[in-house]
């Protein structure tokens, strides 16, 4: 009888370690690590990007000298913002969304966190790369109308040609 309790007991632990774990938190942090890497793995290969990091978002960005833009605009959730820009999966360069010359308006509470963070780093007419981690985009949810998995890492180009508040 110990020894058929003992071997369910060693059964059951067993399988429960095999389990694939569903902590959000744990799910978050592994996928976190991985998003990490594979942006720091980019810049390293393009070290001419001269990229810096949006405090400690994992949000990357680069502006080319001169592409600042100009004005003092000040950026709020309630800002509207007037872009142009193209939208790649980083580690594919396989565009997802491209405005060509359409140039939508949004306000900045309504567009992905990697926006909110990076856009105000420029000012009118500047323009701005960003390297967004999955947590600040889409997170685990992929998005089927631009064929975006979940957890893409997002590599985009924004013109900013205006900016209203």
């Amino acid at each position: 009888m110990n020894r058929t309790l003992l071997a369910l007991f060693v059964i059951v632990i067993g399988f429960g370690a095999c389990k694939k774990t569903t902590d959000p938190l744990i799910q978050y942090n592994a996928q976190k690590a991985i998003d990490d890497k594979i942006i720091a793995d980019y810049l390293a290969a393009n070290p001419g990007l001269n990229a810096k990091r949006i405090d400690t978002s994992g949000v990357f960005y680069s502006i080319k000298a001169g592409e600042e833009g100009s004005g003092n605009d000040l950026f709020t959730s309630s800002t509207q913002v007037t872009v142009g820009y193209t939208g790649r999966i980083l580690t594919s360069q396989v565009v997802i969304a491209q405005t060509n010359d359409f140039h939508p308006s949004y306000r900045l509470s309504d567009v992905i966190r990697g926006w909110q963070l990076g856009i105000p780093k420029i000012k009118k007419n500047g323009k701005i790369r960003l390297f967004i981690p999955s947590r600040y985009a889409y997170g685990p949810y992929p998005q089927d109308s631009l064929h975006l998995p979940a957890n893409s890492v997002l590599d985009f180009d924004i013109q900013l040609y205006n900016v209203i508040n």
